[in-house]
Protein backbone atom coordinates (compact mmCIF):
# COMPACT_ATOMS: atom_id res chain seq x y z
CA UNK A 1 0.00 0.00 0.00
CA UNK A 2 1.22 3.30 -0.93
CA UNK A 3 2.03 6.01 1.92
CA UNK A 4 -1.00 8.13 0.15
CA UNK A 5 -3.26 5.49 0.56
CA UNK A 6 -2.56 4.93 3.98
CA UNK A 7 -3.22 8.19 5.01
CA UNK A 8 -6.36 8.54 2.98
CA UNK A 9 -7.42 5.32 4.75
CA UNK A 10 -6.22 6.77 8.14
CA UNK A 11 -8.46 9.82 7.62
CA UNK A 12 -11.77 8.24 6.34
CA UNK A 13 -11.16 5.83 9.75
CA UNK A 14 -10.56 8.95 11.56
CA UNK A 15 -13.58 10.87 10.34
CA UNK A 16 -16.10 7.47 10.79
CA UNK A 17 -14.42 6.93 14.34
CA UNK A 18 -15.64 10.96 15.13
CA UNK A 19 -18.83 10.09 13.50
CA UNK A 20 -19.21 7.07 16.10
CA UNK A 21 -17.75 8.41 19.05
CA UNK A 22 -20.08 11.70 18.28
CA UNK A 23 -23.35 9.51 17.96
CA UNK A 24 -22.01 7.69 21.58
CA UNK A 25 -21.98 11.25 23.26
CA UNK A 26 -25.42 12.12 21.84
CA UNK A 27 -27.12 9.00 23.41
CA UNK A 28 -25.67 9.92 26.76
CA UNK A 29 -27.59 13.30 26.62
CA UNK A 30 -24.80 15.21 25.41
CA UNK A 31 -25.22 18.25 22.34
CA UNK A 32 -21.77 18.48 19.96
CA UNK A 33 -21.31 21.91 19.39
CA UNK A 34 -17.88 21.78 17.43
CA UNK A 35 -16.02 18.98 15.46
CA UNK A 36 -12.30 19.04 14.87
CA UNK A 37 -12.40 22.52 16.34
CA UNK A 38 -8.81 24.25 15.01
CA UNK A 39 -6.57 26.78 16.61
CA UNK A 40 -3.33 27.86 15.98
CA UNK A 41 -2.45 25.99 19.23
CA UNK A 42 -3.63 22.41 18.17
CA UNK A 43 -7.29 20.85 17.28
CA UNK A 44 -9.80 19.33 19.45
CA UNK A 45 -12.01 16.37 17.44
CA UNK A 46 -14.93 16.68 19.33
CA UNK A 47 -16.50 19.63 22.04
CA UNK A 48 -20.12 18.11 23.49
CA UNK A 49 -22.15 20.35 25.79
CA UNK A 50 -24.82 19.08 28.28
CA UNK A 51 -25.92 22.03 30.55
CA UNK A 52 -22.76 23.87 32.05
CA UNK A 53 -20.59 20.78 31.50
CA UNK A 54 -18.17 20.90 27.98
CA UNK A 55 -16.22 17.90 27.27
CA UNK A 56 -13.48 18.58 25.40
CA UNK A 57 -13.15 15.00 23.65
CA UNK A 58 -9.98 13.53 22.12
CA UNK A 59 -11.05 10.74 19.91
CA UNK A 60 -8.98 7.34 19.34
CA UNK A 61 -9.43 4.66 16.50
CA UNK A 62 -7.54 1.78 17.86
CA UNK A 63 -7.60 -2.07 18.01
CA UNK A 64 -7.89 -1.92 22.05
CA UNK A 65 -8.76 0.20 24.93
CA UNK A 66 -4.95 -0.21 26.03
CA UNK A 67 -3.92 1.08 22.40
CA UNK A 68 -6.29 4.21 22.79
CA UNK A 69 -5.12 5.37 25.81
CA UNK A 70 -1.45 4.76 25.39
CA UNK A 71 -1.88 6.81 22.07
CA UNK A 72 -2.81 10.17 24.09
CA UNK A 73 0.55 11.18 24.95
CA UNK A 74 1.68 14.18 26.73
CA UNK A 75 2.37 17.14 24.03
CA UNK A 76 -1.16 15.96 22.70
CA UNK A 77 -2.63 17.08 25.56
CA UNK A 78 -0.76 20.39 26.22
CA UNK A 79 -2.34 21.33 22.69
CA UNK A 80 -5.58 20.05 23.15
CA UNK A 81 -5.48 22.09 27.11
CA UNK A 82 -4.33 25.15 25.16
CA UNK A 83 -7.09 24.95 22.24
CA UNK A 84 -9.46 24.45 24.92
CA UNK A 85 -8.48 27.85 26.67
CA UNK A 86 -9.03 29.41 23.37
CA UNK A 87 -12.50 28.24 22.53
CA UNK A 88 -13.01 28.68 26.27
CA UNK A 89 -12.77 32.15 25.75
CA UNK A 90 -14.37 32.77 23.25
CA UNK A 91 -17.74 31.83 25.00
CA UNK A 92 -20.07 34.44 26.36
CA UNK A 93 -21.02 32.21 29.43
CA UNK A 94 -17.67 30.88 30.04
CA UNK A 95 -17.84 31.46 33.95
CA UNK A 96 -20.38 29.52 34.51
CA UNK A 97 -19.05 26.49 32.72
CA UNK A 98 -16.85 23.41 33.81
CA UNK A 99 -14.64 21.64 31.38
CA UNK A 100 -13.83 17.73 31.18
CA UNK A 101 -11.25 16.76 29.28
CA UNK A 102 -12.56 12.96 28.06
CA UNK A 103 -11.34 10.28 25.50
CA UNK A 104 -13.85 8.14 23.23
CA UNK A 105 -12.01 5.00 22.48
CA UNK A 106 -13.51 3.72 19.53
CA UNK A 107 -12.69 -0.03 19.02
CA UNK A 108 -13.36 -3.14 16.41
CA UNK A 109 -17.20 -4.34 16.51
CA UNK A 110 -17.99 -2.49 19.94
CA UNK A 111 -20.15 0.35 21.17
CA UNK A 112 -17.44 3.14 21.58
CA UNK A 113 -16.04 3.39 25.01
CA UNK A 114 -16.21 6.59 26.87
CA UNK A 115 -13.01 7.34 29.11
CA UNK A 116 -14.20 10.57 31.53
CA UNK A 117 -10.99 12.64 32.76
CA UNK A 118 -9.08 11.02 30.37
CA UNK A 119 -6.50 13.31 31.34
CA UNK A 120 -6.25 13.91 34.67
CA UNK A 121 -3.59 11.98 36.88
CA UNK A 122 -1.03 11.99 33.71
CA UNK A 123 1.57 14.85 34.28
Amino acid sequence: MTDRLARQKAHARGHRGEWLAALALMVKGYRIVARRYKTRLGEIDLIARRGDLVLIVEVKVRRTLLEAMDALGYASERRIEAAADLWLARQPDHGRLSIRFDMVAVLPRRWPVHVENAFQGRN
